[in-house]
């Protein structure tokens, strides 16, 4: 496994938000999902997880072998991101 910088997490986080903000767009625009605003927020942050769990795989990496440093970034930006969209689209 490969220990990740600190550009490389903020270059995933990055892409991440732009995928995640692109997927609640699509998602609130079509309301596909099932179980509400709630459904679609918890559809949103285990998508956060999946892809971010992908992206780290193809760089030799996971989120079990970051920094518990990086990880707390991570939560962070994953909880702004929910309330951002959350905020967002609860109107």
């Amino acid at each position: 496994m490969t220990v990740l910088s600190e550009k490389a997490i903020d270059e995933i986080l990055d892409y991440l938000e732009k995928s995640i903000r692109n997927l609640a767009k699509d998602v609130f625009e079509n309301m596909e999902m099932e179980g509400g605003f709630e459904g679609t927020i918890n559809f949103l942050e285990n998508q956060f997880e999946i892809r971010l769990e992908n992206l780290l795989v193809a760089k030799s990496s996971s989120t079990h072998h970051l920094e518990s440093g990086m990880k707390n970034k991570i939560i962070q930006k994953k909880q702004a991101i929910i309330q951002d969209i959350t905020k967002q689209y609860k109107n």
